[in-house]
């Protein structure tokens, strides 16, 4: 398999120092005692936005024991690169945009809370970013109206660096058990096929044409990582996918382990009570739990579907969390696992900043939350518990209604046998099942939804 040109753009190590006057005024609102934040532009992708740490006139920035960030980061595939790059009579030089303001973030009685300091232009050229790294910026730049007699000092770094990927995408919606193609540009080449089905919910155990499971040991681990919570009626449950190689050979599954169930009054499933899938992938002879996805549908005019991806190690029922996002459920949107990113900060695709969505309709919190915030030259090394760093993958699906054929984004870092991908795809699956998991039980599901006959063997 061939990987696809990617580049990822970051902007990270943040940082404000604002002279304190010897009389300041009283309507200056000063980063000491006040939060400070910017809003970060790049052509053709949302505008992201970052909280930026105040530090003292005094001090240096960064230190050696200072744990640095990504605020925000820019996912370039070749089109994009393309488009970038396009010459036009109406547009200047590419430049990174970056707007830096005192004050809390958001609109406070539909008024702005934040307070302009100043703007700073960062000229980008990403001619050669697909096979080398970049460094655009890295240091402090003078910003404010009173640059000449007071400035004030931001500091950031600015980088690109090649993040070449798999991508995958669905020849169908998965229920209709479709086949997997590889995109490589224009060429689409074969490589899984899907098998929807309903799992037995009576046998615990995992059940597929040319994976034999050992069913004495299936019972004791799969009861560990879900619960039946019957209610008839009321509930989706026994959903099973399972991605199968070229010769027919099962290569990752999916199954719903926890139903998903309305909560008591209501026709939703909740956060506090979520439906879950386990990722399965094949050792043995058996099935193997790898990862577990939770799902559930957000409440409020966001009406979003909410989604949690945990890796399972050495079959243990705890758990480490990589990734949460909240899809629009009328959109659609990108379930994101990015371990680059922070809680402060973004991507091209989704943001993790409360209550609004970005141009796929979601918002992401994909940092690992036992991690530090942070990856590679940005701290990851600190956090032992996981081989994934940087891009793992991500899933782009679409919403309630929708005809949807995902598309699978898996960094190259990470795939290393045809299990490997195989894993994402199932995840990818399971995301855009969980859109009609999660569906309002008020509204019907479609027919290959609401099958009852068991898993065939």
């Amino acid at each position: 398999m061939e990987p696809c040109p990617f580049v990822r753009l970051t902007v990270g190590n943040l940082a404000l120092k604002v002279p304190v006057a010897s009389k300041p005024a009283r309507t200056v609102v000063h980063p000491s005692f006040s939060p400070c934040f910017c809003k970060i532009k790049l052509k053709n992708f949302p505008l992201q936005t970052a909280v930026v740490p105040y530090i003292p006139p005094e001090n240096n920035f960064p230190d050696g024991g200072q744990l640095q960030s990504v605020a925000a980061t820019f996912h370039l595939c070749k089109d994009d690169m393309d488009k970038l790059a396009a010459k036009s009579i109406f547009a200047g030089k590419l430049c990174l945009k970056i707007a830096i303001y005192t004050g809390r973030t958001g609109p406070m009685c539909g008024v702005s809370s934040g307070r302009l300091l100043g703007k700073i232009s960062v000229p980008l050229d990403l001619s050669g970013a697909e096979s080398r790294a970049v460094m655009f910026h890295n240091g402090w730049i003078t910003v404010g109206k009173e640059a000449k007699t007071s400035p004030a000092e931001f500091h950031l770094n600015v980088k690109a660096e090649p993040d070449p990927r798999f991508v995958f995408q669905f020849d169908g919606e998965p229920e209709c058990s479709p086949q997997v193609f590889q995109i490589q540009g224009n060429l689409r080449q074969p490589v899984f096929t899907c098998n929807f089905s309903f799992r037995n919910t009576g046998d615990r155990s995992q059940r597929s044409r040319s994976l034999q499971s050992d069913q004495g040991s299936g019972r004791g681990w799969w009861s560990s990582f879900g619960s039946e919570r019957e209610r008839p009626g009321n509930e989706r449950k026994g959903w099973s996918i399972t991605v199968h190689d070229l010769s027919g050979s099962p290569v990752a599954a999916a199954s719903i382990v926890t139903p998903f169930v309305a909560s008591p009054g209501s026709d939703r499933v909740s956060r506090s009570n979520p439906g879950s899938w386990l990722i399965l992938r094949p050792c043995d002879g058996t099935w193997k739990p790898w990862g577990r996805l939770e799902a559930w549908r957000e409440r409020g005019s966001s009406d979003g579907l909410g989604c949690r991806f945990e890796l399972i190690p050495d079959m243990s029922a705890a758990g480490i969390n990589l990734a949460e996002s909240i899809l629009s459920t009328a959109k659609g949107g990108k379930f994101l696992v990015d371990l680059a990113s922070t809680s402060g900060g973004g991507n091209s695709n989704s943001t993790n900043n409360s209550g609004r969505f970005a141009q796929n309709g979601g918002k992401s919190c994909s940092s690992p939350a036992c991690s530090p915030r942070g990856s590679g030259d940005y701290g990851f090394g600190l956090w032992p518990y996981c081989a994934y760093r940087g891009f793992v993958m991500s899933a782009r699906v679409e919403g309630e209604g929708k005809c949807s054929k995902p598309t699978v984004e898996v960094g190259v870092q990470h795939v290393n046998c045809t299990e490997d991908a195989a894993a994402f795809v199932a995840l990818a699956a399971a995301v855009d099942l969980s859109m009609d998991a999660c569906r309002l039980f008020s509204h019907k599901l479609r027919k290959e939804l609401c099958q009852t006959h068991d898993f065939a063997p």
